[in-house]
Formats: structure tokens, sequence, C-alpha cells
């Protein structure tokens, strides 16, 4: 058994995300989903789409739910399960943190959320250009 991934994203970023991480990796380690918010849905529309997925992905060993950006609508939503303790949230997803989530598997639910943590922390470079002066 593993953990499931729910993405919860604006428009079509989450899609987006696990489509180019699939490609990246050559496959999909971790039972995933994504839910797409467009700007008209209500998060009483998208309730019981949550609680479906959650029911959809959930092995017994938890779930992982990713939004694009904390305190908008697709994170507002998630945190609506919050008080589960069988869900861990974590906003702010990108490329890397996606990556690093798929990359280990076997991770438990809360070592699974720190390697999101890292991952997203750890994906944000500076890129310098070398006649560039600050």
């Amino acid at each position: 058994m593993t953990v499931g991934i729910l993405i919860v994203s604006h428009n079509q970023i989450g899609a987006e995300l696990i489509n180019t991480a699939r490609q990246m990796l050559s496959c999909c380690p971790l039972p995933t989903k994504v839910i797409s918010i467009e700007t008209s849905h209500t998060p009483d529309q998208i309730r019981p789409q949550l609680d479906d997925e959650l029911k959809g992905i959930d092995q017994g060993n938890g779930i992982l739910i990713l939004t694009d950006m904390f305190g908008s609508t697709p994170s507002n939503i998630a945190c609506a399960v919050s008080d589960r303790e069988d869900v861990c949230i974590v906003s702010g997803l990108n490329l890397p943190m996606l990556v690093r989530v798929l990359n280990y598997p076997g991770l438990n639910l809360k070592e699974l959320e720190d390697k999101a943590i890292s991952g997203g922390q750890e994906g944000i470079v500076r890129c310098h250009h070398s006649g560039y002066k600050a």
C-alpha cells in the first residue's frame, strides 16, 4: 500500500505538472488524481468531487494533497479536510516538489509531506548570469 496524491489546482496547472512528471519519470509510482478548479467553481461545487477523489485514491496509508497557492480557492477547498488524520496538505506546488514526491513512493505520509516541502523549497534557485551585477 502507498500514499495517494491528490493535486488541487487552478485550471490545468496540476494536470500539466503531473503529465510532465510522468514523462520525466517514465511512470507514476503513486496513485495520483487531479482536481482542476475553474474560476467559475465554488467550494460547494467542488467539495463532493474532493470527497470522491479522496475515496478513490485512498489505499490505507493516507493522502497527500498538493495545492498550487496557499489562500486561494484550491487551497481553501483542500483545507476543508485538514482535520483528517490521514491527510496532509502542502501548498506551493511546483515541478521539483512533485518529482521529489514521486521519487519516494515507499515513504509514509509524514515523510512524503516532508519530501514535498524540501523538494519545493530546494527547487527554487537563483540562477546567475555571468555578466549580471546586482
